[in-house]
């Protein structure tokens, strides 16, 4: 069990899906089908829908935000965003996704040895007070 900074709170589950690399939505994300399409990236070809994202953090543009949006309206979004450092961008997007729809990823903060214990595959559970459950 790992304690998470909260960014944008909520319970979620789902299989890890960790990238090696930062990643911007905008330009990297189709939010139409969940794929990560930017193909310079290690997981390009990679779907989020439903997993849990774990990126050391986003890159780039604030149109992420509105990348993160349109992927939660569109039903493709990931279950929850784990980072390994503060991403207000990625938070801005999950926030306005629970106004507008009623839903958004949590997002959470991590630190050092407690991120690296996630690795893809991993079923992870998140509960509304930023616990990381690990099932093996």
């Amino acid at each position: 069990m790992l304690q998470a900074k909260v960014l944008v709170d909520g319970t979620a589950a789902g299989k890890a899906l960790v990238l090696t690399e930062p990643l911007s939505l905008w330009g990297g994300l189709n939010p139409e089908t969940g794929e990560i399409i930017d193909r310079r990236h290690p997981q390009a070809g990679q779907i989020v829908t439903s997993r849990v994202l774990v990126l050391p953090s986003g890159r780039g543009s604030s149109s992420a935000s509105s990348i993160l949006l349109e992927a939660v309206k569109q039903g493709t979004a990931p279950a929850a965003i784990i980072t390994s450092e503060t991403d207000g961008i990625l938070a801005l997007g999950a926030a306005v996704a629970r106004e507008m729809y009623d839903r958004t990823p949590p997002v959470l903060v991590l630190g050092g040895n407690d991120y690296a214990q996630i690795q893809t595959g991993q079923q992870v559970e998140i509960s509304a007070n930023g616990m990381v459950f690990i099932k093996t």
